[in-house]
């Protein structure tokens, strides 16, 4: 009877994936009407990958062509907006993944490995687009391709088509028709030794524009980026730089074409952050907008004029099928641990520990429970960024921790106290000086390395080895205050195991993944869909992501072992049975982030400066961070009440969350 519940759970997980896979697909391909694949190309620095939609007819009929490319940190589908709406109006588009990002990698030396990236991905893939049967060029030999990108792509975008104009002095040729932008000024351009005069002068006769978010976290107010504070409303049109692009017009307007040097240009403004743009009905009919007046001389070949979107089934079918990846775990590992020596996973299931008693008890563990979910939120921020006051904190915390520690020790012995009081005092101790030797280490553990090829991911790891240091003072803290005179021992929190439950519970986890990522790759294979909400995503990866994972597995470990002990202790009791214990967890893994969200975020939109204005790109991670950790804390909460201990959970999680997050990020094939 529990087998066949188990395997209907699995047949559901299934069902979850494949119906929803199948309906993104249909949407993703417009119904058939467009062939969609995956293409490789070899290039002067490396290799680049993408999506390619081809629509019914292209063949026999070249197309006006789009090659679009998403920002540092994402992949080609986040351009599934632009990629799908324009498909589907008869458009062949590029949706690329760039240099280190996706599938795509860049073989040349890095001296400064940002501008590996994008100065030349763009204008690489469409040297190769131009070169396609499929993609109409005019009676002259220039392109009809537009080029657009999303901050970094929209730099990309952006020096493709200064690129593009120098060729054309010496070819008299112009590849790139047309261009827009989303979420990117010009002062990466200008790191290129540009002036925003050169800039504009490059786009020559083509129609130009920009999405500027009025919220975006980085781009758009150069005052307020120079002064480090750049998440604050923005109005790009009112700039010198907007101005400049416009043609510095009397009273420049969003969402107003102008004529500059024989083209046209224009400024769209919505009221989204930088990362909504992606995800936005707003800025998708923008863009749309924005292609109708390109090519409307081409509405012989492309649809103009076309209202409606259906990009966002799309993605709503694929986070059906994300919802089935992640309910697969369940079952396939309670399936597994029906094989013999997988069922080695299983130890004994700790009772409840009684309930507090006292007030000061019941008190105690409510503190716990707040500190523990607003630490990693409040010091997020200093432990990506480095913020100098914050560390100086965090450095002084750990060195009152070794003064106390020390002073405790010396009294432990010359009083002969009891055992607990020496272990308690020699453990803080010893974490305390970690801690420390750690926080000074900040800037070695951020470096990108040859071997931590992860800029991003760096930081992500350090703060949560720090997170784990500080869970597992408290951990130690409380089970030698608390719960040890409750009658507890380390087999209550899943701790105490065989050497074989541990083997065991690693296979599992490694075969449990294999199982999830082989659906995930007949889905690729069948649908050419992915399973994703937003920014997070679960997405097919190359051989690097896996050697990657393997390299930072063993940090991430660290901290979701220690957490995942912590949550187990602090949910030992009767209390937590159920969903309580859900709750816990989750609050002990994103409450304090969620929190943190609501008050940057919240700011704003409601007064125009956000809660921390300094933090842009930490607070867009820690946005990818919430579901990420979120289901980390279900897993970890199902599979110790499944188990009765800790492994399962944490090895799983180290290994799906680790990879989950290379793959969806930039990984540098060389330095």
């Amino acid at each position: 009877m529990k087998n066949k519940k188990t395997f209907i759970w699995f047949v559901v997980a299934l069902s979850f994936i494949l119906i929803g896979s199948y309906a993104a697909s249909l949407f993703n391909n417009s119904s058939g009407e467009v062939e969609v694949s995956r293409i490789y190309f070899d290039t002067p620095r490396g290799e680049l990958s993408g999506l390619l939609y081809k629509p019914d007819g292209a063949d026999q009929t070249p197309r006006p062509t789009l090659v679009t490319t998403h920002g540092y940190l994402n992949s080609a589908e986040m351009q599934d907006a632009q990629s799908i709406e324009m498909s589907k109006r008869g458009y062949v588009v590029l949706a690329l993944d760039q240099y280190d990002h996706g599938h795509s990698t860049n073989t040349m030396e890095k001296p400064v490995p940002f501008f590996s990236f994008w100065p030349n991905a763009i204008y690489d893939a469409v040297q190769y687009m131009y070169d396609q049967k499929f993609v109409l060029k005019d009676e002259n030999g220039n392109g009809i391709i537009a080029a657009s990108g999303h901050s970094m792509g929209g730099f990309s975008t952006t020096n493709a088509v200064i690129l593009d104009e120098k060729d054309f002095e010496t070819t008299g040729i112009r590849k790139i028709y047309t261009d827009l932008t989303m979420g990117s000024d010009y002062q990466w351009i200008q790191a290129l030794e540009m002036s925003s005069e050169d800039i504009n002068n490059a786009y020559g006769p083509r129609t130009s524009g920009k999405i500027a978010a009025q919220y975006d976290e980085f781009f758009f107010d150069a005052a307020a980026t120079a002064a480090g504070k750049s998440v604050v409303k923005k109005n790009y049109v009112g700039t010198e730089e907007g101005e400049g692009f416009l043609g510095n017009p009397d009273n420049p307007q969003a969402g107003k074409f102008y004529e500059v040097n024989d083209g046209k240009r224009i400024i769209y403004q919505p009221n989204e952050t930088h990362p909504w743009n992606h995800f936005s009905k707003q800025s998708t009919e923008n863009a749309v907008d924005f292609y109708d007046e390109a090519f409307a001389d081409y509405s012989n070949i492309v649809t103009i004029g076309k209202d409606g979107q259906t990009w966002m089934y799309k993605e709503w079918f694929s986070f059906v099928a994300l919802i089935g990846f992640f309910m697969l775990f369940g079952p396939v590992i309670s399936l597994l641990s029906t094989l013999p020596f997988f069922n080695s996973i299983y130890s004994k299931v700790p009772s409840p520990l009684p309930e507090p008693k006292t007030t000061g008890a019941k008190l105690t563990s409510f503190v716990i429970v707040i500190i523990a979910g607003l630490f990693p939120a409040l010091f997020f921020p200093a432990l990506y960024s480095g913020n100098v006051d914050a560390m100086r904190l965090l450095r002084q915390f750990s060195m009152v921790v070794i003064a106390i520690s020390a002073i405790v020790i010396i009294y432990s012995f010359v009083k002969n106290s009891e055992r607990s009081v020496k272990s308690i005092s020699i453990i803080m101790l010893g974490l305390g000086v970690i801690q420390y030797i750690y926080l000074r280490k900040q800037s070695d553990f951020l470096t990108t390395t040859e071997y931590f090829a992860a800029p991003t991911v760096n930081p992500i790891a350090y703060w949560a080895i720090n997170v784990a240091i500080v869970t597992l003072m408290i951990v130690v803290c409380t089970h030698f205050v608390s719960k040890k005179p409750e009658g507890a021992t380390i087999e209550n929190y899943g701790l105490k195991v065989s050497v074989k439950t541990i083997i065991a519970s690693l296979l599992t986890a490694v075969i449990a993944i294999s199982i999830g990522y082989g659906v995930l790759y007949f889905v690729d294979a069948v649908f050419k869909t992915d399973f994703r909400l937003w920014t997070f995503a679960v997405k097919t990866f190359e051989s690097q992501h896996v050697i990657a994972t393997l390299k930072y597995a063993p940090l991430f470990f660290i901290y979701y072992f220690i957490v995942g002990l912590s949550v187990n202790m602090n949910t030992a009791s009767a209390k937590y049975e159920g969903l309580k214990g859900y709750v816990i967890a989750a609050l002990h893994f994103v409450g304090g982030l969620i929190l943190y969200l609501v008050y940057h975020y919240g700011l704003l939109f409601i007064t125009g400066t956000a809660g921390y204005p300094s933090e842009s790109l930490s607070s867009i991670i820690m946005i990818a961070l919430v579901p990420a950790l979120l289901i980390a804390s279900i897993f970890n909460r199902y599979f110790y009440r499944k188990t009765g201990n800790v492994y399962v959970g944490a090895f799983l999680n180290t290994l799906l969350i680790t990879l989950i997050t290379i793959a969806n990020t930039t990984l540098y094939s060389i330095l």
